[in-house]
């Protein structure tokens, strides 16, 4: 769980995929082992770079592991424990430790942000159907119904068994799986004692030690403008997690307007509070998978205030007029290289 601590807060970034590169081919590093993946899992696509003897066992094992996670924690696997969750309301279902685990970790969340972060947001995420071919914008009466299966205090866990506990709530552990699976990775990356790797799954990124040449990682923050590949900041970073929610990575737009994957749990639409993107970086990527949904739904103040008591997190906020707020933490390794971008130290924000 998380610790409190005073900081200055927030901000909302967005990693660009590929970023990692950038470090890997500098004089030092060129025969050491190296091993890498790139593959579709999770409904993502991950990549995974790692530097050192057993590299290769390394990669291999977290692939697997990532694989077996989804297998547990996916909504559209028929025998996952999610699933069976969701399909059998009233009904406890037997759980692995890796289910339990997270489903604990998502109730925390969920009171810790008053229900900003939600679980059981499964049927607005079916109800408007953004990243699928079903995407439309449902009327308030669909939406209002579908509210009404929406309140994590719906999710029970009693021992290594969960339920729900009334017909028509959908578990959806999206804002936190991919999260606990990175974390997952670091502990295989360290039991096979590789020094150096990078994991990014679908925007969660992690990375494990310093780079090849013993640099710091420097990881690529998405301009949410512009696709993949077009960078507006770069933060330096060892054995960390930088992780964005931003309303760009799925959505889908009608009459000039753009609704987004980041819903509201408290009216059901794509949440709208003058920000671009949140970024959280910090040390357990589970916590800044959550940390980031959260701090987007606040928004700015709200998202300061929120994240401001919380020990070993730093933020970034971008918000729609392309200001850039920044938790003080953040001022040695971060540069911002886009030239639209006004960098503000967020601190005052949340006084």
């Amino acid at each position: 769980m998380l610790k409190n601590k005073k900081l200055t807060f927030l901000l909302i970034v967005i990693i660009s995929s590929f970023l990692f590169m950038t470090a890997c081919g500098r004089d030092g590093g060129q025969d050491i082992p190296s091993a890498e993946d790139n593959s579709f899992i999770m409904n993502t696509l991950v990549q995974m770079r790692a530097y050192g003897e057993n590299s290769e066992i390394a990669v291999e094992e977290s692939m697997e592991r990532i694989r077996e996670i989804e297998y547990l924690m996916s909504r559209t696997l028929e025998d996952s424990e999610i699933n069976q969750i969701n399909m059998n309301p009233k009904e406890f279902i037997e759980l692995s430790q890796e289910s339990k685990k997270v489903l604990e970790e998502a109730l925390y969340f969920a009171e810790l942000s008053s229900g900003d972060y939600d679980p059981t947001i499964g049927p607005i995420v079916d109800l408007w159907g953004i990243g699928t071919d079903q995407a439309r914008i449902p009327s308030e009466e669909e939406i209002a119904k579908a509210l009404e299966f929406v309140d994590y205090n719906y999710l029970e866990i009693e021992g290594n068994r969960a339920r729900v506990t009334k017909e028509g709530v959908k578990i959806d552990l999206g804002g936190i799986a991919k999260g606990y699976a990175a974390d997952e990775v670091k502990e295989i990356v360290k039991k096979h004692d590789v020094p150096s790797a990078f994991i990014n799954i679908g925007g969660n990124v992690l990375v494990v030690g310093n780079n090849v040449d013993d640099s710091k990682w420097r990881i690529g923050i998405q301009d949410p403008r512009h696709g993949r590949g077009n960078v507006m900041a770069i933060i330096e970073s060892e054995d960390q997690t930088i992780v964005t929610s931003g309303n760009y990575e799925r959505y889908f737009e009608e009459d000039g307007e753009i609704y987004h994957h980041i819903f509201d749990p408290e009216n059901g639409h794509p949440a709208r509070t003058g920000l671009l993107s949140a970024t959280i970086i910090t040390e357990t990527s589970l916590d800044a998978d959550a940390l980031s949904t959260i701090a987007f739904i606040k928004g700015l103040e709200d998202g300061m205030k929120f994240v401001e008591d919380i020990e070993d997190v730093e933020v970034m906020f971008i918000t729609e007029e392309l200001d850039v707020y920044i938790s003080s933490g953040l001022n040695d390794g971060f540069e911002i290289t886009g030239p639209d971008f006004n960098l503000i130290e967020g601190g005052n924000i949340a006084d």
